[in-house]
This record gives C-alpha cells, sequence and structure tokens, in this order.
C-alpha cells in the first residue's frame, strides 16, 4: 500500500506569522504520526519562512516514522541533511525566491552535479528522490545520478483532471512504468488532494509513497486533522 507522509510546513507558517511556538511543529508531527501517517515531510527553505533548520534537527529526534527532507541541494542544506540524517532527502530545484516549488530536475543536464549529491547522500545511509517531471527521460536520467527513488511533481495531473482525467494521468503512467522499468522506487507530490488522490493511486498502484502538504492542512481547518489524515489514508486504499 502507497505510503503517507505529511508535509508540515504550512504548519510552521502559521507559527511563524505570529511569533512563539503555537502552533507547535513538533507536536503536530507526533500527533499526525499518531493519527496514522507513514511518515513527516519537511522543506526547509533559505529564508526560513516556514520550517526552519533547527525545527528539522528537533524533528529528527521526535519522527518514530520516516522523516523526508525536501530542498535545493546548496551548501548550507547538504550540511543539514548530512548532520541529521533523515530516512529520505528528496532533491528540488527551487529558487530561493520561489513561492512553491514548481519544476523538476533536468536531469541530463544537470547530471553531473546531481550525481555528486546522490553519491554523498547514499554514502550516509539517506534514501534520495529527485524530483521530477513526468518526463520519461528525466526519469531514465534519475537513475543515472544514483537515485534510489523520483519524485513525479504533480500540477498537470491536478490541474487537468476536473476537465479530463484520463488524459491528465496518461503521462504520470508512462512516467512511472519509465521509474518501474529503470528499478527506481515512485514517490508523488505537491498537488495530490482528497478529489483526485485514489484516482491516481488506482492508475499507478505501485507508487511508494505521496507527501501531501498543502491541501491536506488546509482540509484539515474543515475536518479536523485527524480525521482528515485518515480520510487520505482511505485514497490510498484499492
Amino acid at each position: 500500500m502507497t505510503k503517507l507522509s505529511v508535509n508540515i510546513n504550512k504548519i510552521a507558517v502559521i507559527r511563524n506569522s505570529r511569533g512563539g511556538n503555537l502552533p507547535d511543529v513538533v507536536l503536530a508531527a507526533r500527533n499526525i504520526e499518531r493519527f496514522g501517517a507513514d511518515g513527516i515531510t519537511v522543506h526547509p527553505r533559505p529564508d526560513a519562512r516556514h520550517i526552519r533548520y533547527q525545527d528539522v534537527r528537533d524533528l529528527k529526534g521526535a519522527v518514530s516514522t520516516e522523516l523526508n527532507v525536501e530542498g535545493n541541494p546548496i551548501e548550507s542544506f547538504v550540511a543539514l541533511v548530512s548532520e541529521i540524517r533523515p530516512a529520505q532527502v528528496t532533491l528540488v530545484p527551487d529558487a530561493p525566491d520561489a513561492v512553491t516549488s514548481n519544476a523538476g530536475w533536468d536531469t541530463v543536464s544537470n547530471r553531473g552535479f546531481l550525481t555528486d549529491i546522490c553519491s554523498h547522500f547514499n554514502s550516509l545511509g539517506i534514501r534520495t528522490s529527485i524530483f521530477v517531471d513526468p518526463v520519461p527521460a528525466m526519469v531514465e536520467g534519475a537513475k543515472l545520478c544514483g537515485a534510489a527513488r523520483v519524485e513525479l511533481y504533480t500540477e498537470a495531473y491536478a490541474s487537468g483532471y476536473v476537465a479530463d482525467r484520463e488524459m491528465a494521468i496518461a503521462r504520470y503512467v508512462e512516467a512511472a512504468e519509465t521509474a518501474r522499468d529503470c528499478g527506481l522506487g515512485l514517490n508523488a507530490g505537491h498537488d495530490l488532494n482528497l478529489d483526485n488522490l485514489h484516482y491516481f493511486i488506482e492508475r499507478i498502484p505501485w507508487c511508494d509513497e505521496v507527501s501531501i502538504g498543502h491541501a491536506l492542512i488546509s482540509d484539515a481547518l474543515y475536518y479536523g486533522l485527524e480525521n482528515t489524515v485518515q480520510l487520505y489514508k482511505r485514497c490510498l486504499i484499492l
């Protein structure tokens, strides 16, 4: 069964908007695990506008499932991940001023750089995933870089789902099949929600993990956090 990793960045946004430590991101992570999540995802950015580097350190000692740390592998990020050694690191090519991740890696033109980064993290026993668009060549490139998994950027699927879900999923099935054929593990994230998640997993049942934050935390405002985690978990049942 596909695992659910919950991105808690938005919880940190609420905390940072007021100062202090309310809501407490570590307590939130523990509760989310208790409610049934299989992992916790964070994406610390250099401007610390949501999850901070110290949060990641605190979470390492608190998370009992899997901790997935996403980010652009700049020097400070590589040092942080090397220090805490999470279960998984997801490499994302976002610019420092990006509101959110909006594109996958070009694993062909960045092969040398990504190979060095993957080799470093692999040597520390950290599972390395590369964030890519649903393009078979980019998936194959990730394999050549030494990644263990790819994470498919799902914005195009989500934006096309209502109009024509068959057309929207087609590129993702092709990319997912390429990952499977290459021997890569498969993650997906960014724009999955209660409306489109089950169909995605129905068509790509070998997906190892989905990482969902913005939609899940938003839904929790209406349905409650415990109930929302369970609603997303039910979407993963085939």
